[in-house]
């Protein structure tokens, strides 16, 4: 249980550093793309394997981190994106309700069986992330605008699902450093190839804070994906109920740390969420 607090932490961490790009001026998608080269590094230093390339090369799960790698910046874009046509909670809610596809493709593929309590808790726990991540009086999408969001929810669950199919299948406890260490490493590569050809109309403007930016975002972002797939291997709950438990806590995490932290308020539908990710983390962890 411990890996999956270390995982919310983490991940809770991110969305205080993104909190503060706002308060800093940093440059996002430069801070983005320095944040995986750091994530990488990190995960090469807490690796005590061999390294080369031939090593490396040779693991079954190589195809694993290339086609995570190069999901995470796709999703990171049209996560922004989303946020732009539709607004920000429509991009949030798409992103976390996608805990319902590991969720599903668990029971599906691994046979893994949940209470009745358990099911009403992942059912509140959706109820719950919606609820949360609503900041707008209302959400409206065009239908046109559909497909954004929508991609963004498969988008999100694939790479969750995928982490858990590798995870499950192919990774030994001392290749875990490794695995998400690559999977940040193609992040950046896809990452130094979009802003290549970006740069072709737009010259690059690295600076400082961008760099420190990405060093404070990469180090807790690699440790939500180290921690996460550590909770997994744990064996203490299913893959439903972790994925459950993490979502779910993310969001009432982030929700209390924006109060706290940047002073944001909250509608009584927000309350509402938090109150019932409680209810829907009691269920899927005691029963």
């Amino acid at each position: 249980m411990i890996y999956l607090i270390l995982s919310v932490l983490s991940s809770t961490l991110i969305f205080v550093v993104f909190k503060l790009f706002d308060v800093y001026k940093i440059q996002t998608l430069y801070a983005i793309i320095t944040n995986y080269v750091v994530a990488c590094t990190v995960g090469f230093f807490l690796y005590d394997g061999p390294v080369g390339v031939s090593d490396l090369t040779n693991k079954s799960w190589l195809i694993g981190p290339i086609v995570l790698g190069v999901l995470f910046i796709v999703i990171f874009n049209l996560m922004a994106r989303t946020a732009q046509v539709s607004g920000v909670s429509v991009a949030s809610v798409a992103t976390k309700m996608s805990l319902a596809i590991p969720v599903v493709m668990g029971m599906l593929l691994y046979g893994e069986r949940l209470s009745a309590f358990q099911i009403i808790g992942i059912a509140l726990a959706l109820v719950a992330v919606y609820l949360a991540s609503i900041k707008e009086k209302h959400i409206r999408i065009e239908r046109k605008a559909l497909v954004l969001p929508l991609l963004v929810f498969l988008g999100s669950g694939i790479i969750d699902t995928s982490i858990q199919y590798f995870e499950e299948i192919h990774l030994t406890d001392q290749e875990i450093p490794v695995f998400s260490s690559m999977i940040f490493g193609f992040a950046a590569l896809t990452g130094f190839l979009f802003i290549g050809i970006k740069s072709a109309k737009t010259p690059l403007k690295m600076n400082l804070k961008n760099l420190v930016g990405g060093i404070a975002l990469g180090i807790p972002n690699y440790f939500s994906i180290y921690f996460l797939i550590r909770a997994l291997r744990a064996d203490i709950l299913s893959s439903a109920a972790i994925f459950t438990l993490n979502n779910v806590a993310i969001v009432m995490c982030s929700t209390l740390f924006g109060i706290l932290l940047f002073k944001e308020r909250l509608s009584m539908k927000n309350w509402s969420g938090v109150a019932l990710a409680i209810m829907s983390i009691i269920l899927v962890a005691l029963f």
